[in-house]
């Protein structure tokens, strides 16, 4: 089978691989039919991330048709079109059972990092009857690639844990996918304002298509007074940081209202200063997570139904043979105008 391998900092390449088996009776091989590029890929492309070791089959973001199963797999039959989580699970753990699914003491974040990812025209499954969710014809499979990682994400590690709430005031500093996601999401619960803070103005247009209140460019000016103005000096509700840098997360300490919540999405490579000097009488929480897919069933329902929809965020489609077309693509972002991109491998 062709696969995306990764090689070391900065050099991914195709490769003949071959095809997955089971190894345990708790897997699934998967036909990958649409897979997508994550700005984690471009954290490990830069060297970020050191568990990724060379050889390695990219990518943790996909949707494909059952091809083989473990005897011990339950409520999945071979054909059965699904979402793979980003998160392997296997359900019964410590961690799994308080809800920690990232951190399963025999999974979380596995594929595309310890062990080859859906970047590939096949890829290995493990824990597959808790990590694999069956996909009703009412959702686009293109577009349930997003469900994957993107918003789980965003809803849990960002909407979730920045403590939105009816009336709350939020500021969302990333207008990347994930940051949208979290916008998206965010309104679900009726804030009174949300603004989206980003240096690229397509974005920020887009921000408002999607139903960001206000949209502040941090290029231009000083972002933190702008967004003081807004609020009348009194700082925000729920501060979610969707960037990965140390300038957005101390923007986050400085703009946080008595009593809110910070919330972290961004990968952070370097060391950010924590002003406690300043916060720590202001009754605040912080929070800092990793994607744990337990809301992919409730997100499932909401796309279902039409309440959510992730298609405005998929702004280019590339075939697997321009994969590294499609990774340049996403290198360059904000000049492409590109959102969340993903890869056709096969047809449905």
């Amino acid at each position: 089978m062709k696969a995306l391998v990764y090689n070391g900092p900065q050099t991914i390449a195709f490769e003949q691989r071959p095809k997955p088996i089971i190894q345990e009776s708790t897997d699934a091989v998967v036909r990958v039919l649409h897979t997508s590029i994550c700005g984690t890929d471009l954290h490990i492309l830069k060297g970020d991330v050191p568990t990724v070791a060379k050889g390695r089959i990219l990518g943790h973001e996909g949707v494909g048709v059952i091809d083989s199963l473990g005897s011990a797999v339950s409520g999945l039959q071979k054909g059965d079109k699904v979402l793979i989580s980003c998160v392997s699970a296997c359900g019964v753990c410590g961690p799994c059972r308080k809800g920690l699914c990232s951190h399963c003491s025999y999974g979380g974040w596995i594929l595309g990092n310890t062990i080859d990812g859906l970047q590939a025209e096949y890829a290995r499954i493990p824990h597959a009857t808790s990590s694999l969710y069956g996909l009703s014809d009412k959702i686009d499979l293109r577009t349930a690639v997003v469900l994957s990682d993107a918003f789980p994400t965003a809803l849990e590690c960002g909407t979730l844990s920045a403590h939105v709430q009816p009336g709350n005031t939020v500021v969302i500093i990333g207008a990347g996918p994930v940051g949208m996601a979290a916008l998206m999401t965010a309104r679900m619960y009726s804030p009174s304002l949300v603004v989206v803070v980003d240096t690229n103005d397509a974005r920020l247009e887009a921000a408002k298509v999607f139903g960001a209140h206000e949209t502040i460019n941090s290029a231009r000016g000083d972002p933190k007074k702008a967004l003081m103005e807004l609020v009348n000096g009194q700082g925000y509700d729920s501060v979610i940081e969707a960037v990965g840098i140390p300038a957005t997360f101390e923007l986050c300490q400085e703009i946080i209202a008595v009593g809110g919540s910070i919330a972290n999405l961004g990968v952070h490579g370097r060391p950010v200063e924590l002003h406690l000097e300043k916060l720590w009488d202001r009754n605040i929480n912080i929070r800092a997570s990793l994607v744990d897919a337990t809301t992919t069933p409730m997100l499932l329902r909401l796309f279902d139904t039409g309440q959510l929809d992730g298609k405005p965020l998929i702004t280019h489609v590339f075939p697997f043979d321009d994969v590294l077309k499609a990774y340049e693509t996403c290198k360059a972002a904000a000049q492409e105008k590109a959102m969340k991109i993903v890869i056709d491998i096969a047809e449905n």
